[in-house]
């Protein structure tokens, strides 16, 4: 089954981490996009094409102040990803959970067992 245009499906878009890296950095405010590509090390054209493709799906809005444009992040479009995500949650807090429990009924192996001394390198 051929998968959803990128410019079709929020999923599709964001798994360009690129495009992720600008969702996270757009979150706290607007910004032009010039200063978006000097903050993803990226050329402006390229960091065009990933907005067009996040405006596309609905993650970012853009508001035109002369000649400039700036975008931020959607909240709102964002919020339907965080609670599919939350599905998994509890699966991954039963492993966190699992991890802890596990390394707090080993021993420490830094510490040698109680009785031996550490090693001397071969000395007696």
């Amino acid at each position: 089954m051929p998968r959803a245009a990128t410019t079709a499906d929020v999923f599709n878009a964001i798994a360009e981490s690129r495009r992720r890296d600008i969702l996270v950095y757009l979150a706290p405010q607007e910004r032009p996009v010039g200063d978006i590509a000097t903050a993803m090390r990226l050329n402006q054209p390229s960091v065009s094409k990933h907005l067009k493709v996040l405006r596309g799906v609905g993650l970012v809005d853009a508001r035109r102040e002369g000649r400039q444009m700036f975008y931020r992040t959607n909240a709102d479009a964002i919020r339907p990803l965080h609670e599919w995500a939350l599905t998994f949650e509890r699966f991954w807090r039963h492993q966190l959970a699992r991890v802890k429990e596990r390394a707090e009924r080993q021993p420490d192996a830094r510490r040698p067992p109680n009785g031996s001394k550490t090693d001397t390198g071969g000395k007696p």
